[in-house]
């Protein structure tokens, strides 16, 4: 899956400028150089300090990437919005975003692959797994909007508008629990792996970082066994691991149906977790890009079935703080 990516250069050290306008790493670019896979001007260069004054051409031929097997699947894709930077799409429960030892098919990566090429991995490990445009990621149970970058340098803006807090994630939650859903909610609480569970996160843990989500109740009620329902909004402002379900969980009112860090539902048979809202930086505009995937049917069929009422606004855009 190699190809040839061109770029015009700024002013400074090919190193750091490579790093940037690709998106790479410096120590994978630092290998690109040393391995004879960058030319400035059509000239090989093997210096990574070389000195650039600004407009010259970059061409870089990454090498193939080692075991990445992945092949491309015909498998169906809700789209919400696409043109020649990014697709985005309403992706469903279930999915796996990208391939990683031992899931190597039926991922959101193979099926957009089936139906486009998608831009290198400039640094690609095959511990981490094959993520070729995935600038952000859901849970395999969590559904919604996901935007996947179709070139290099729409790679590199989007990583940077999610990076820098550029972007606002909204997310819809049926949370279940003690915590009174009778006004909004703001959790600062920093999140670590949890030191005996590593497969769970936790509020603390180890190596800590900060966490922040304002979560605002939609509509509750009572489910008759001393608990509080709650059709929950979901704002993150920071990006960690799990981080909207450990801060329910934190509350006292994990999401319904997570078994990680609550209990599973017969009612939900996946963590009732939706990506309901992004905007974006547009990579080639700038402008702010609104997306918006639609409440899934089995999260309101649950909510329906346990008493709930549908409020009003649901599917209106959240107001901006």
């Amino acid at each position: 899956m190699s190809s040839l990516l061109s770029f015009s250069a700024t002013m400074g050290r090919l190193d750091a400028v490579l790093a940037a306008l690709s998106g790479a790493s410096r120590s994978q670019v630092a290998a690109w150089i040393a391995g004879g896979h960058v030319k400035v001007e059509g000239q090989p260069v093997t210096k990574v300090s070389l000195k650039l004054r600004g407009g010259e051409r970059i061409d870089v031929s990454p090498p193939a990437l080692p075991d990445a097997r992945v092949e491309a699947e015909d498998l169906p894709l809700d789209v919400i919005y696409e043109d020649d930077y990014l697709i985005a799409v309403n992706k469903p429960p279930g999915m796996v975003t990208h391939p990683a030892p031992g899931v190597l098919s039926g991922t959101l990566v193979n099926a957009l692959l089936g139906r486009m090429p998608l831009p290198e991995q400039p640094d690609y490990d095959s511990e981490a797994g094959y993520r070729p445009g995935i600038v952000h990621r859901l849970d395999k149970d969590t559904s919604g909007v996901i935007v996947v970058a179709k070139t290099v340098g729409a790679h590199a803006r989007l990583a940077a508008a999610f990076k820098d807090r550029e972007t606002r994630k909204t997310y819809l939650a049926i949370a279940a629990g003690q915590w009174r859903a009778d006004g909004p909610a703001r959790v600062e609480a920093p999140i670590g792996r949890h030191p005996v569970q590593r497969q769970r996160m936790t509020v603390g843990g180890a190596n800590p970082r900060e966490a922040q989500t304002l979560f605002t109740p939609l509509a509750a009620h009572p489910d008759g066994h001393g608990r509080t329902l709650a059709l929950v909004r979901a704002q993150p402002r920071t990006g960690r691991t799990h981080q909207i379900r450990v801060h329910l969980a934190h509350l006292g009112s994990p999401i319904l149906g997570d078994a990680v860090y609550g209990r599973s539902s017969e009612t939900m048979l996946r963590h009732a977790l939706h990506a309901h809202f992004l905007s974006v930086p547009h990579p080639g505009t700038g402008r702010l890009l609104h997306l918006h995937a639609p409440a899934p049917d089995d999260m309101l069929n649950a909510w329906i079935a346990l008493g709930g009422a549908m409020p009003s606004d649901l599917e209106e855009p959240p107001r901006s703080e």
